[in-house]
């Protein structure tokens, strides 16, 4: 699904080039769900973000088998003037016939009974789940999501998880995440060990 052959991304800070990834080759098979691992800083997301092609290398290739992507980036970047269910209702037809399904996906992340609710009136980890029911309602080839858990107490993580899991069988997924425990989810593991080297297990 995506492959990364010898990519390098680094940036200039001031008189100083800092390499967030060194000839990275690496290969995200289709239909599987991969977990990207490691501690913050590490690059984890600078990946997600090539994957996705929102960033390009400084060299070397990444080459994607489809460009039907949904993103879900660590803010959950839901649009302030809109309900909960307007916000997942954008990803299905934007318009009040689909409303219901949106509703529907809410009622998968427990949200039900916040379907009207803006999100400033929502708490950080409630905002994270509406972010997740629109990234997941979109049914994208490919799904993109980086540290999706968070703001969530143990069992809304633990049932999140089985959610996506669920909702994604046999379809090509990839999570960025800091949390051992979300490795249970992986057909296979990105893990950025010592020295940012990367171990695909």
């Amino acid at each position: 699904m995506i492959t990364l052959q010898n990519v390098t991304l680094s940036y200039r800070n001031g008189k100083t080039v800092k390499t967030v990834l060194d000839d990275v080759s690496l290969h995200v098979p289709a239909g599987k769900t991969t977990v990207i691992m490691g501690p913050s800083g590490c690059g984890k997301t600078t990946l997600l973000r090539l994957m996705s092609g929102l960033i390009e290398p400084t060299s070397g290739n990444v080459t994607r088998e489809t460009q039907h992507i949904s993103y879900l980036f660590q803010d959950p970047a839901l649009l302030p003037w809109l309900t909960a269910a307007e916000n997942v209702n954008l990803v299905l037809t934007d318009k009040k016939e689909t409303l219901g399904e949106a509703v529907e996906w809410l009622t998968r992340v427990g949200l039900e009974r916040e379907a009207n609710t803006y999100p400033s009136a929502l708490s950080g980890g409630m905002r994270q789940r509406v972010a997740l029911a629109r990234a997941l309602a979109t049914d994208a080839e490919l799904l993109l999501l980086d540290e999706p858990f968070r703001g969530m107490d143990e069992q809304l993580h633990a049932d999140m998880r089985v959610l996506i899991r669920d909702c994604r069988q046999g379809k090509t997924t990839v999570i960025v995440t800091h949390d051992a425990q979300d490795a249970e989810m992986a057909d296979c593991r990105i893990v950025f060990g010592e020295d940012k080297k990367i171990i695909i297990e």
